[in-house]
């Protein structure tokens, strides 16, 4: 009797690890069993899916840089063109969006660590950034020119041969001025002479303080930067026309611990959205008075 009860239990335990097996088997490879693309365990598989699933995008930006970017002391809020398109961005992702102020040559740079998401910071796309960077289309192409102190004797670019011109390190306007600018499918033509001395800062606004103190006898910038400058008051005045115009994108980090190309490829589909809509043209006008959401030539 006990031998037989034990024979039906082994048998029905038997059954059951059966049925179990089956339904193991009836599992997407890989998925949640909601058939959501997972890596197996139930985490993001690349980093456009973390940031969905955070409900977070945490943003690179740059608190000193009007027009483009800058931090309101007095209302505790950001402002700036660069601004607006990270939070719309953020809004078409439908998530919420975090401020990160890492400084320009530690996001240039790349390998972030996963400290921040997104660099949207009116970023040059160079064949240098990108070996470490994915960047997106761009949203917008800048004019980068030179200014002097109000009233120099200064009246023309060829005449800051031997002149000392400030720059923010790392950036695309140090490279102009050393003659190693790359940036892929764009023919660069250097208009300032060769044998000028370069003296470079933290940002552009530094550089453009020591202009007006004197410090230096010209500082080379994006030309919004430059006239909102003089518009704030600062004493100097632009230098010629612009040297050329650059392409500028938003970027995301090859190194980051999940696949950033996924999210880059979505944030490109959203930059050219807010371009077949208009939005990318109604905030370059609101921040700029022109609209620079369309490549154009140096003159």
């Amino acid at each position: 009797m006990r031998k037989r009860r034990l024979f039906a239990l082994v048998a029905l335990f038997a059954s059951l690890m059966l049925v179990g097996a089956a339904c193991a088997e009836d599992e997407p490879a890989g998925g949640g069993g909601d058939g959501s693309p997972t890596d197996g365990a139930g985490e993001p598989a690349n980093l456009l899916e973390q940031i969905e699933a955070d409900g977070v995008l945490r943003v690179a930006t740059d608190p000193k840089y009007p027009p483009q970017s800058s931090y309101n002391e007095a209302t505790g809020t950001w402002e700036g063109f660069d601004i607006d398109v990270a939070t719309e961005i953020a809004t078409r992702l439908g998530v919420d969006i975090e401020w990160k102020t890492p400084t320009w040559n530690v996001l240039t740079a790349g390998r972030w660590s996963d400290r921040w998401d997104l660099s949207v910071g009116s970023m040059t796309i160079t064949e240098e950034r990108a070996e470490v960077l994915n960047f997106s289309e761009p949203y917008y192409f800048t004019p980068a020119g030179l200014a002097v102190q109000a009233g120099s004797d200064i009246t023309s670019i060829d005449q800051l041969a031997g002149k000392t011109i400030g720059v923010c390190g790392a950036c695309t306007y140090e490279f102009y001025l050393n003659r190693s600018l790359n940036i892929p499918n764009y023919e660069i033509e250097y208009v300032v002479p060769e044998d000028v001395t370069l003296k470079t800062y933290d940002t552009d606004t530094t550089a453009i303080q020591d202009l007006v103190l004197g410090r230096i006898d010209a500082a080379m910038s994006a030309v919004p930067t430059l006239t909102g400058a003089i518009d704030s008051g600062s004493e100097i005045e632009l230098l010629g026309e612009p040297v050329f115009y650059e392409p500028l994108a938003a970027a995301a980090d090859t190194d980051a611990s999940l696949d950033s190309q996924p999210f880059i490829d979505r944030v490109s589909e959203i930059i050219e959205e807010m371009h077949s809509d208009g939005t990318l043209t109604e905030l370059s006008n609101t921040w700029y008075g022109e609209d620079l959401t369309t490549q154009q030539a140096a003159a």
